[in-house]
């Protein structure tokens, strides 16, 4: 039997087992598991997800958030794909050796371009995973914690033994005037001159040892992929494909089986969600930019993720598994929250969207977390301080406990009165939210809003004590009930209201309104942010400044203004138009730091803390030269960082300044900027 036919069945075989094993591990820890799942409304917006298939699979465009990772990941990605029809030729090479040794595939083995753009990217992968390896053994960044990093450098090992076997390979027929292609080959040619003074008998051996590591590793690969987080090579492009085209601030509705609310086991997840868990790469990203990890706060949104992806494996083992013996059987009746994930981990969340936002394979993290709050709410085990903010949400409509006929005693000194907009017609709407209404501190903020609006002529009222909290906070903490209530009291009230648009100074009351109520409720009127509807009153010419302040400032991007509804320029153009100096934080736009406050965070105890983040994002702020200001659009961010002004001592340095507070000092002809 010659060695031609040794190697033809050799392969055979390998790729028989290998591909069995494959499918027998596909079938039983994706299959099976998935099928345990909840089902999913029938995906639509076929479009729009191909155009998400294109721009975040194939353009990797979150992965360029991190530049260098990103752009060595894009190697890794596109090599896979250009390079993945030399593995195909060496499979058929080996199946066909023991009929024609000389078998030239068509395109494959004659196109020369193609042969060429396959060498350059060998290299270019072999670059990328020297610096993926770089990274993991020397560098060893803190968002790679808890990620298993002997299976990302063993992967990574295997790519770079592909592509030097690839290289060998082809170099050494190159040498024995094998490859009809070799003038297309510049790098294997190369790679081939190293060997070039070896005895062709020698070549020969080394040649066909390369061939065997490159096959050896591909298929090793295949048996491998499924079992560790290198499964979203297979997971990642159905999961980008069916992503969630919802906006984000829209949270989907209550989990309910069996008579429960909310998710106390990992099959109460959709079958969606679970593929997420399976398509996690660990990468950190999500961790990395974590208010709550960053505080100290026992919440990582990737060892979250994990866990939940570990309980599901050994759960879908058990479940497979009959009959159960006690193992078996501790693990079924292991707790989901409590056990897996403890109440703190999930109550640490503060919703603020930028896991999400990172995660380079759109992996949702918060509708989990919520799913998971709902059940601990049903269960009782909630925070007393939240439980209390709740009780006065049901009770009062708001989360100080004060009386509804208190929610309007603001507005007493305006003159003239606001109009009741349950009573006249308007041309704005004015929600103003809790907050801005009930808190003391924030009571002259809220009267010049209105004496900025008057100034200006618009034509605004306000719903006085018809207005109750718009639940987009209550509904976020996992008081389901609580939050329909709520907004069915305020469609009820908007619904008996004639006017044209709404406007909410409240990032998370915009959010409420703008995604979270039915449609019909405000029908094809126009929802804006306060910075919104300030920009259209400048541009227009309808508010116009007497002076320039020339202040040196910078901005919070409020999470549920910025990431949740993508508002970034409105109040930026307004603070431009008022004279002053914009000065970015190092993280803005969409990787603003969050105050912390969101989720319901704001009502709860602090925890464990080491910093909180709105302590964080001051400390930032102070470290700017001449800085003037700490601008905000959010009452809970006034609330959140004029405290951390405070426990930072800062109170020589800066000032936090809401964005009205510009624009009515722009409008004065005094006053000034104090701390």
């Amino acid at each position: 039997m010659t060695y031609h036919i040794v190697k033809s069945i050799l392969v055979l075989a390998a790729l028989l087992l290998c591909g069995t094993v494959f499918m027998v591990l596909l079938y039983r820890n994706l299959w099976l598991n998935l099928r345990r799942g909840r089902s999913v409304p029938q995906f639509g917006e076929w479009g729009g997800r191909l155009k998400g298939l294109v721009v975040f699979a194939g353009g990797q465009l979150r992965l360029f958030r991190f530049l260098k990772p990103g752009t060595a990941h894009f190697f890794i990605f596109w090599g896979f794909v250009i390079l993945a029809p030399t593995i195909f030729a060496a499979i058929v090479e080996g199946l066909t050796v023991a009929f024609d040794p000389n078998l030239v595939l068509p395109i494959l083995g004659t196109f020369g371009p193609l042969a060429l753009l396959q060498d350059l990217f060998a290299v270019l992968v072999i670059l990328a995973v020297s610096y993926g390896l770089y990274v993991r053994l020397v560098v060893e960044p803190s968002r790679y914690e808890g990620s298993h990093k002997s299976q990302g450098v063993m992967v990574l090992l295997g790519i770079l033994t592909i592509m030097i076997s690839l290289l060998i390979m082809n170099g050494i027929r190159i040498n024995l005037g094998e490859d009809p292609l070799q003038a297309w080959r510049p790098i294997s040619r190369a790679v081939g001159g190293l060997f070039a003074g070896l005895d062709e008998g020698v070549q020969v051996i080394i040649g066909e040892a390369s061939y065997w590591a490159h096959l050896a590793v591909v298929l090793l690969f295949l048996i491998e992929v499924p079992r560790g987080k290198h499964f979203h090579v297979i997971t990642a492009l159905p999961a980008v494909f069916l992503r969630n085209l919802d906006p984000p601030g829209l949270l989907p509705a209550a989990p309910e089986l069996n008579g429960q609310v909310g998710v106390s086991e990992v099959e109460h997840l959709t079958w969606r969600q679970m593929l997420d868990l399976y398509t996690c790469t660990e990468c950190g990203r999500c961790q990395e930019f974590c208010p709550g990890h960053m505080s100290g706060l026992p919440l990582s949104p990737k060892m979250l993720v994990m866990s939940l992806r570990d309980n599901m494996k050994e759960r879908g083992t058990a479940l497979r598994e009959t009959p159960a013996d006690d193992s078996k059987l501790a693990i079924l009746q292991k707790s989901l929250v409590g056990e897996v994930l403890s109440d703190e981990e999930i109550w640490s969340c503060a919703t603020c969207y930028a896991c999400d936002q990172e995660c380079p394979l759109l992996i949702e993290h918060i509708p989990p977390i919520v799913d998971m709050r709902r059940y601990l709410v049903t269960e009782g085990r909630v925070d007393a301080e939240l439980q209390d903010a709740l009780i006065n949400l049901g009770r009062y409509g708001n989360s100080f406990g004060k009386s509804k006929r208190a929610r309007a005693r603001w507005s007493r000194k305006i003159r003239p009165k606001i109009k009741d907009a349950r009573k006249e017609t308007v041309d704005y709407l004015w929600f103003v939210g809790d907050y801005a209404s009930y808190s003391a501190s924030l009571t002259a903020i809220t009267q010049m809003t209105a004496e900025v609006l008057q100034q200006a002529g618009v034509d605004f009222g306000i719903l006085y004590e018809g207005e109750q909290n718009a639940g987009n906070d209550v509904r976020r903490a996992g008081e389901e009930g609580l939050f329909e209530m709520l907004r069915d009291k305020n469609a009820q009230t908007l619904g008996q209201c004639n006017y044209k648009a709404i406007f909410t100074t409240d990032p998370h009351t915009y959010n409420a309104l703008k995604n979270e109520y039915p449609p019909e409720v405000n029908g094809s009127r126009p929802i804006l942010h306060y910075s919104e509807l300030l920009e259209q009153l400048i541009s227009s010419g309808q508010l116009a400044f007497n002076r320039k302040l020339e202040y040196r400032v910078t901005y919070q991007d409020p999470c549920y203004l910025g990431r949740y509804n993508d508002i970034y320029e409105a109040p930026r153009r307004v603070i431009a138009a008022t004279g002053c100096n914009l000065v970015e934080l190092s993280r803005h736009g969409d990787r603003a730091l969050c105050c912390g406050a969101g989720g319901g965070r704001i009502w709860m105890a602090e925890g464990t803390m080491q910093e909180r983040p709105s302590e964080t994002r001051i400390r930032e702020a102070a470290q700017l030269d001449n800085l003037d200001a700490f601008v905000v659009s959010c009452p809970k961010d006034v609330t959140m960082y004029r405290d951390a002004i405070k426990t930072t001592g800062s109170e020589n340095q800066l000032v936090v300044k809401d964005l009205i507070e510009l624009v009515h000092e722009a409008l004065s002809n005094g006053g000034g900027i104090t701390t």
